[in-house]
């Protein structure tokens, strides 16, 4: 079974992108265990068996969910993890 952990900053509300990233791994692998946790301000931090695949406090960017459902599946196959590909942050503007 693969594991993936996302640490997710709740003052930023990223909840919902954990959520809707834990629901696309769930339906596309099954036997995926994924656990979002509140964490640190800013960010969106994706593990694979402990394994830092996607940083969004160095990127400053969500990971695309199918690069990470790749890593996911080279877990699955034992194969060397690599890091997920990011998806820049739209509608959001800095004051």
């Amino acid at each position: 079974m693969v594991n993936v952990d996302v640490e997710y900053c709740g003052a930023c509300n990223f909840s919902l992108q954990c959520q809707l990233l834990r629901q696309f791994l769930v339906d596309a692998a099954p036997g995926v265990q994924v656990s979002c946790r509140q964490g640190r301000r800013g960010s969106f931090e994706v593990s694979i068996d402990d394994q830092l695949v996607h940083s969004k406090l160095a990127s400053l960017a969500f990971p695309q969910h199918q690069s990470v459902l790749d890593q996911v599946q080279r877990a699955e196959r034992g194969e060397p993890l690599e890091s997920v590909q990011a998806a820049p942050i739209k509608d959001c503007t800095v004051m």
